[in-house]
């Protein structure tokens, strides 16, 4: 049983790690992920005593986080557990919703008096009034500190934010620094302030990304009338209503009406596309133009837009694994540099005396040792990275995805329907004693009455109406092609045995595909080349992944070597292997898995439902979202939407651009707080550059973060 939680008061993002950490320790869990970007926990444990265990990690958490409120995520439902200190010693569930405004306005207020306090302290002579501004200043900004740093002590949560900035607080106010030690509260709670506005704000501009869910949808009723229901009452069946302007809200057919969709939202592509009577269209869309009535194929939660907001809202909980290391790093970190900071405040004195001044460095090493830079910075990148591709049509299913299409090494392809478009179209008509027009429409005269894609690629290649009372007599030849009465005179379409069989002696053709030959009473009139042509931009993919360093290319089909042979040469594809099963494919990719570099990634482009062993197979399983199949796309770790093989070199860039300032985080924020520790224990920095280096390298690291969201 899987339940999702929402996660109000949760401000802390070392605190939700803790918070993970205490609930899988809890007998019965089966799997719990704490995401604090999203602020959701989602818990898996056995039906039958899952209401048990939920209460459980509940408590657990509370140890960490008392303030946190957990709101169960459920269809219909809004029902919050609000989990405090009476939840703990009783298990009373309290219905309470903390709304993000209230808590802003009581922020700035808190902040707003303790400025106003500390103002008239700063202003007032020496003495008791000075004295109890001061410390009335210091309550107020910092009282909630001192209150959350005591809690958490009781309950084994030493090393935090809250610890390190009360212990060296009061350890300033106890040796006369009272100024210092209100302006540092102070100026922290506004540093914090800021940093939190910054993470809404980028949680905000990711969820506008993927902004596609629908409000409601126009139901029509039997009668005709038309009644606005919520998505998640449709069924597959139902009739539905879409003006101009409004959001396609479920998969569906069209029923009646023309109009342009714009599908960027779906593939990030601005060309509008046609439908009418009888086509599909995706959920997401934006009708353009007409009125449509669709029939949904299907309930909400089975949609494209459910399946897309699924796969990039459980993204962050798929860490990858430079998350996981400053998860790690974090956990050890604090209480290595507390250790630290005891050693500087008691060793140095013993040689040199001097134990106020030593105490004061230490107290500014604890302020700032906070790892808040890194543990909110870091997961945060990688999810404005994620929702950076989505909004290209690029869904990739986990932040440790990103981190592995950004070490692409080897790019290995599926050739029908990923290189090539995976139907049959004529591309070459080569006449011998007639003409282009009249070879056509006799080859398509002839198949006329055939079901076979070879017969129906030859009636669309002549676009035109055809007089099927012209054709009398039509027989099948297995494995060999047709023989009709068309005009009254014998035409044979089909292969050389055919012709062969028929006396007709026909000329071969250089290019490859199937290649229909056509005769009239025994005369060759020529013949038509059909083949699966390579898809635009299929060539443009292969020359923007070796720019990108990708440095090895490879096809694998199940086609025949020579067709294979061209497709390669058209695409510049550095090596091919054809004639596969897909037992043989799955050999190719570990052989070439084999023969890679240690540490670079081998990433499969497949679409069809023989391509998912390969993926699953692969460092890095990438489907065609489109065409491909459902297999596939389960099978993929990453899917590109609109089956555009150029979407793979553009969600290479946005992973490397996302690593980039992930690292870029991670060697600013180190370096900055290992210079200023460095300062900090030699005396050269005081109280404020410390804060500094804490919320202000955290706020400068969250902007920074939000650059993932923006890549050209």
């Amino acid at each position: 049983m899987r339940r999702i939680y929402s996660l109000e008061n949760l401000d802390c993002a070392a605190c939700a790690a803790k918070m993970e950490e205490a609930a899988a320790r809890v007998p019965g869990v089966e799997e719990v992920r704490v995401n604090f970007l999203k602020k959701t926990m989602t818990l898996s444990a056995g039906k039958c005593d899952f209401a048990q265990i939920a209460q459980e990690v509940f408590t657990a958490c509370g140890r960490v986080e008392p303030a946190c409120r957990f709101r169960e995520i459920q269809e219909g439902e809004e029902h919050v557990h609000s989990h405090g200190p009476a939840t703990q010693e009783g298990g009373e569930h309290v219905h309470s919703h903390g709304p993000a405004t209230g808590e802003t306005r009581h922020a700035l207020g808190r902040i707003g008096v303790g400025a106003v306090l500390f103002l008239a302290g700063i202003l007032a002579p020496e003495g008791a009034w000075r004295w109890a501004a001061l410390l009335a200043s210091y309550a107020v900004a910092g009282g909630e500190v001192l209150l959350r740093a005591g809690k958490n002590i009781l309950r084994g949560q030493v090393f935090d934010e809250n610890f390190l900035m009360a212990v060296a607080s009061l350890g300033a106010m106890l040796m006369g620094d009272a100024t210092e030690a209100v302006a540092v509260m102070l100026f922290y709670q506004i540093g914090e302030w800021f940093q939190d506005r910054a993470v809404d704000k980028s949680r905000a501009s990711i969820a506008h990304l993927m902004d596609l869910r629908p409000d409601h949808v126009n139901h029509v009723l039997p009668d005709g009338t038309v009644e606005v229901v919520p998505p998640q009452n449709i069924q597959a069946g139902d009739i539905l209503l879409v003006k101009p302007g409004e959001r396609v809200p479920l998969d569906g057919v069209v029923l009646e009406g023309v109009s342009s969709l714009n599908t960027s939202a779906l593939t990030g592509e601005s060309v509008p596309r046609d439908v009418g009577a009888g086509d599909t269209v995706l959920s997401g869309c934006i009708n353009q133009t007409g009125v449509l009535r669709l029939r949904a194929t299907g309930g909400y939660e089975d949609s494209t837009v459910a399946r897309i907001l699924r796969l990039v809202e459980d993204s962050g909980e798929r860490k990858a694994r430079t998350e996981r290391f400053i998860t790690r790093f974090a956990r050890w970190y604090t209480p290595a540099v507390c250790g630290a900071a005891l050693l500087l405040a008691l060793v140095p004195p013993l040689f040199a005396g001097q134990w106020m001044e030593w105490i004061r460095r230490a107290l500014t090493f604890l302020v700032i040792s906070c790892p808040c830079a890194l543990v909110i910075s870091v997961p945060l990148t990688f999810f404005g990275g994620v929702g950076a591709a989505s909004r290209r049509g690029v869904l990739i299913k986990g932040a440790n995805y990103l981190e592995l299409l950004a070490k692409t090494h080897m790019a290995v392809f599926d050739k029908t329907g990923t290189l090539t478009r995976g139907t049959f179209d004529v591309i070459a008509v080569h006449p011998s004693q007639s003409t282009e027009e009249e070879l056509l429409e006799l080859a398509a005269l002839a198949e006329s009455y055939s079901d076979h894609p070879i017969s129906a690629s030859l009636r669309a290649a002549w676009n035109r109406a055809l007089d099927t009372n012209r054709v009398t007599a039509v027989e099948e030849v297995a494995g060999r092609g047709i023989c009709a009465q068309v005009d009254g005179r014998p035409v044979y379409a089909g292969n050389e045995r055919l012709m062969a069989d028929m006396g007709v002696s026909c000329r071969p053709c250089h290019r490859q595909g199937t290649i229909v030959h056509v005769a009239a009473g025994g005369t060759y009139l020529g013949h038509i080349v059909i083949a699966d042509r390579v898809k635009e931009g299929a060539a443009q993919a292969v020359a923007e992944l070796k720019l990108l360093g990708v440095s090895r290319t490879v096809m694998l089909t199940g086609d025949r070597e020579a067709v294979a042979q061209d497709v390669a040469k058209d695409l510049s594809v550095d090596e091919v292997h054809a004639e596969l099963l897909p037992a043989g494919k799955v050999e190719q990719v570990e052989r070439l898995m084999e023969s890679k570099p240690a540490g670079a990634v081998l990433a499969f482009v497949g679409d069809g439902i023989n391509d998912a062993p390969v993926l699953r197979r692969a460092d890095l399983g990438i489907a065609m979202g489109g065409v491909g199949s459902e297999a596939a796309i389960e099978a993929a770790d990453i899917v590109l939407m609109d089956d555009d093989p150029r979407k793979l070199p553009c969600a290479i860039r946005i992973a490397r651009h996302t690593m980039r300032i992930a690292n870029q985080n991670i060697v600013f924020a180190l370096g900055v707080k290992g210079a200023i520790l460095a300062l900090g224990a030699f005396g050269l920095a005081n109280m404020w550059l410390a804060v500094f280096a804490d919320v202000g390298v955290s706020f400068l690291a969250i902007l920074n973060a939000m650059r993932a969201m923006r890549v050209k």
